[in-house]
């Protein structure tokens, strides 16, 4: 069957996850579509393997412009592929209305989360989401959706949003940076746009490569906050494992601290078992691991596929496989 290929969204480290996820038929589950990419590829190798006609595949996305380019790219694979709106943290609700039109049961052999913003986004100025072009003070996912970036850059206190700049950018001048924006609305009216926000971090921080990285901390806090991205996150990371079935996998790819160690942290409690107090010697786990790491260490973008696509040098794959008998 096959699908076209896009330049919308070069999905990242694909083949890796791809290898490590897809291990047989079942229900597949992209809980963050974005233009199709990831999705196309587990579609391929399901079709390369021969268990495509036993096989459904689930993509979610919130993003409009993601959702018109997913159906086109997949759009080869009808049938066997349904791209859904919503967000991921309702990857259960989704998911159970989807198969239940199908007659399927709602267990998952691999589910595929690509954390973050994707490139498409950053290259589309009226998105908001980068300080590279101009463009209006934006950063939603779902362009539905209430509050802007503009909104909080506006309405938060001084100290709240230093804690923002802090907590989701670890921007050690947050608190410069937010007394910079304070002054400057109080001065010159509310921000409006990318550029306005830029100027203000530089007026306060020096250095090209300084300046740089608090620009991207910024408006990555500003991101996150406005897309409420740990919240959404810790939920569905949570909703995701129940939906796996036995010997399900789960991929997860992230691009930054906070991401990973929410990650690494709920990995690391259902692939380790409860023995218990110290010194307590039990022959059996109180609480078993509900699963294994089937990655010990994160994968990450090989030289080559960094220097075709930057944005993969901070990709970080983990992968985990449910027991089987561990939802008993």
């Amino acid at each position: 069957m096959g699908g076209p290929e896009s330049s919308y969204h070069e999905p990242v480290l694909a083949g890796e996850s791809v290898a490590l996820l897809v291990h047989g038929p079942g229900l597949y589950l992209d809980g963050t579509l974005g233009g199709g990419g990831h999705s196309l590829a587990i579609l391929r190798e399901l079709e390369r393997s021969g268990w495509l006609e036993s096989s459904l595949l689930v993509g979610i996305d919130q993003d409009d412009d993601a959702l018109q380019e997913a159906g086109v790219r997949l759009a080869g694979y009808r049938g066997h592929a349904v791209a859904v709106k919503g967000n991921f943290r309702d990857i259960a609700v989704l998911t159970a209305r989807e198969v239940a039109l199908r007659g399927m049961e709602p267990k998952a052999a691999g589910i595929l989360l690509d954390l973050g913003v994707s490139s498409h986004q950053l290259d589309v100025p009226v998105r908001g989401f980068s300080y590279m072009q101009p463009g209006p003070l934006d950063m939603r996912m779902d362009s539905g959706a209430p509050g802007t970036a503009a909104d909080i850059l506006n309405s938060v206190p001084e100290a709240e949003l230093a804690a923002i700049f802090f907590r989701y950018g670890e921007e050690p001048l947050s608190r410069m940076i937010a007394r910079a924006v304070c002054v400057r609305r109080v001065e010159k009216g509310p921000f409006l746009t990318t550029d306005e926000l830029a100027d203000a971090v530089r007026s306060v921080v020096f250095g090209r490569e300084r300046v740089m990285k608090a620009l991207s901390r910024v408006f990555q806090a500003l991101r996150i906050a406005v897309n409420h991205e740990l919240e959404v996150l810790e939920r569905a990371l949570e909703d995701a494992v129940a939906l796996l079935g036995p010997k399900g996998r789960m991929a997860v790819i992230s691009y930054h601290s906070l991401e990973d160690r929410m990650v690494k942290r709920f990995f690391s409690s259902l692939t380790t078992a409860d023995w218990g107090p110290k010194g307590v010697g039990l022959r059996e786990p109180v609480m078993p691991a509900e699963a294994i790491a089937v990655t010990r260490k994160p994968v990450c973008a090989g030289a080559q596929e960094v220097a075709r696509n930057p944005r993969a040098r901070s990709a970080k794959l983990r992968v985990i496989e449910k027991k089987e008998g561990a939802d008993e």
